[in-house]
């Protein structure tokens, strides 16, 4: 009988894990979306600026933020303490992608920081040890 049971729920397939990408330039941004849905399972939702972003994760809890630190309205780090502050997103990884950006701000919040020009495996191994 327990192996009716296993088979029952052997062909349920795992929720889609999701990325929630914040950056302003689209090519970088369409560059990251393709790269990363076709080397994952995971689904990745595109937006150009925090209040976008803000309005997006109303809708979908990601399991990982990836944020641009040079935004039209704001800074990734403000921007990831915003999305922070939201109920069931307080302990959600954070990758900042930037030239430049405070290591110290963002050694406090724990982010990962990956400088652009990104080496692709690196941003892509750093996704699969943050999304758990």
């Amino acid at each position: 009988m327990p192996d009716e049971h296993n088979q029952l729920f052997e062909n349920i397939p795992a929720p889609i894990k999701t990325i929630l990408l914040v950056e302003d330039d689209t090519t970088i941004a369409e560059l990251l979306v393709q790269m990363i849905s076709q080397e994952t399972h995971y689904q990745v939702f595109m937006v150009p600026d925090g209040p976008q972003a803000l309005d997006l994760v109303k809708n979908i809890k990601p399991e990982l933020l990836i944020l641009d630190y040079w935004l039209p309205s704001t800074h990734g780090i403000e921007l990831h303490d915003r999305l922070h502050d939201i109920e069931g997103l307080e302990q959600v990884p954070t990758i900042m992608l930037s030239v430049h950006a405070p290591l110290r701000e963002m050694n406090k919040r724990r982010i990962i920081y990956i400088r652009k020009p990104f080496d692709m495996f690196k941003l892509l191994d750093t996704i699969h040890r943050l999304i758990v």
